[in-house]
């Protein structure tokens, strides 16, 4: 084996001339994935005057010194553009929104977290999809304000996706 199997980061040889090159080449692509943080959303073009250390997601169709790089992570380093593909589960932070991106299944989804919980200090606060609840109906008394609000409570519970509809 000549590299490792998920990025492809060189491994180097006994007796290898220049060791130096195949380490900085490694430790190249290794800056670019390591905590990985994007400057935008996707883009197709790459930005007029890019900073060293920026990197960016290629959306589909792109241009320029992009071209042919649709879904990699490109990094202006001081030789140029450096791309990465990405793989699956691979994560990015994005700066100019504060969310994340994921790619999954052969594309980047950007904003949405997936978990089967969340917890606020140690207490749950948000769990499964419930089974959908029926609006208030019937019974010997009729508060019509109160059935109001139960209607506005589970119209927003439904909304949000707690339940289901």
């Amino acid at each position: 084996m000549t590299s490792t199997p998920r990025f492809a980061l060189p491994f180097l040889s006994p007796g290898q001339a220049q060791k130096e090159f195949t380490h900085n080449e490694a430790l190249q692509t290794l800056d670019i994935i390591a905590a990985l943080a994007v400057e935008e959303a996707p883009r197709i073009d790459p930005p007029e005057s890019p900073i060293l250390g920026a990197s960016y997601i290629i959306d589909a169709g792109a241009t320029g010194d992009w071209t042919g790089m649709s879904q990699s992570v490109a990094a202006f380093t001081s030789g140029g553009w450096r791309f990465v593909a990405p793989l699956e589960g691979m994560a990015a932070y994005v700066k100019s929104t504060s969310t994340w991106a994921l790619y999954r299944a052969g594309a980047w989804e950007l904003g949405i977290l997936r978990g089967s919980s969340v917890e606020v200090d140690g207490l749950q606060v948000v769990a499964s999809r419930a089974a959908a609840i029926a609006s208030a109906t019937g019974g010997t008394t009729i508060d019509t304000e109160g059935r109001g609000v139960i209607d506005e409570i589970l119209a927003a519970l439904r909304h949000h996706g707690l339940i289901e509809t």
